[in-house]
């Protein structure tokens, strides 16, 4: 009974004006008294942050905060595909014939993850991973490989919360929210970085001004509030590193594993 109810709830709260009525107040001045117990509340690293608390004026700004220059190292082989986040990794592995197995539990399709793309093939035996960032994190996405941006798509969807209560209880939330693809084309291979919306995100956003050609790191996008990337590498292109699995908490920067030649 408990679960039906906080499913139901879940449901009810996922609606876009629920979400955007939370994106405005975390955007107006009188958010900005929050900041520091906000903080406190999530243990945040506010000595990474840009600026100091009381120089951000609101909320959000402070949510999607850029970090002093030197935080996060990016890994230099050429071959390395990177973290495009801070995150714990729910989810990675083989794709089975198109499937993506046992997200919490759940299975999902390439297909209706990248919103039946003609791309869907090049990914049906690739490799997934699926990264979560909590309100604790720094939520600035970057890019995992460097490359040519081939093309991006947006998604619309629900807004269902995409921590564990929601991966485990909601019914295929990855790929019912709403989502920005991004695919980027490395010298021999492409990459699928998909940015799945969360409960009380009013938006993701593509960092301006928008180019093609990326170097590896540089920023992407950002998230408003908590929410999940799932990166999708194509068929024979990539070797994860050794421990890579569920449970790995993993930084902007980091290996995560390396690209192979077709």
């Amino acid at each position: 009974m408990t679960q039906w109810l906080l499913r139901s709830m879940t449901e009810l709260s996922s609606r876009k004006w629920i979400s955007r009525l939370t994106g405005r107040f975390a955007q107006s001045p009188a958010s900005r008294r929050f900041i520091p117990r906000f903080a406190r509340m999530y243990g945040i690293r506010v000595e990474e942050a840009e600026k100091r608390l009381d120089e951000y004026s609101t909320l959000n700004e402070f949510f999607t905060r850029r970090l002093k220059p030197g935080m996060r190292i990016v890994h230099e082989d050429t071959d390395a595909v990177v973290s495009p986040v801070d995150a714990l990794i729910t989810g990675c592995g083989p794709i089975k014939a198109g499937t993506i197995l046992n997200v919490k539990g759940q299975d999902y399709t390439v297909e209706e993850l990248l919103n039946r793309s003609p791309r869907v093939e090049n990914y049906k035996n690739g490799y997934y991973i699926v990264l979560y960032l909590s309100p604790t994190d720094y939520h600035r996405i970057h890019t995992p490989v460097g490359g040519t941006i081939v093309e991006r798509e947006h998604v619309p969807g629900k807004v269902y919360p995409v921590n564990d209560f929601g991966l485990r209880n909601m019914r295929r939330v990855l790929s019912r929210n709403e989502r920005l693809i991004t695919y980027i084309r490395h010298a021999h291979a492409e990459t699928a970085v998909v940015k799945v919306g969360a409960m009380n995100v009013s938006s993701i956003k593509y960092v301006e001004p928008l180019h093609n050609k990326v170097e590896k790191g540089e920023e992407l996008a950002y998230f408003e509030f908590g929410s999940t990337v799932v990166l999708l590498t194509e068929e024979d292109t990539f070797t994860p590193r050794d421990d890579l699995q569920a449970g790995l908490k993993v930084k902007v920067g980091e290996k995560l594993g390396i690209l192979l030649e077709k």
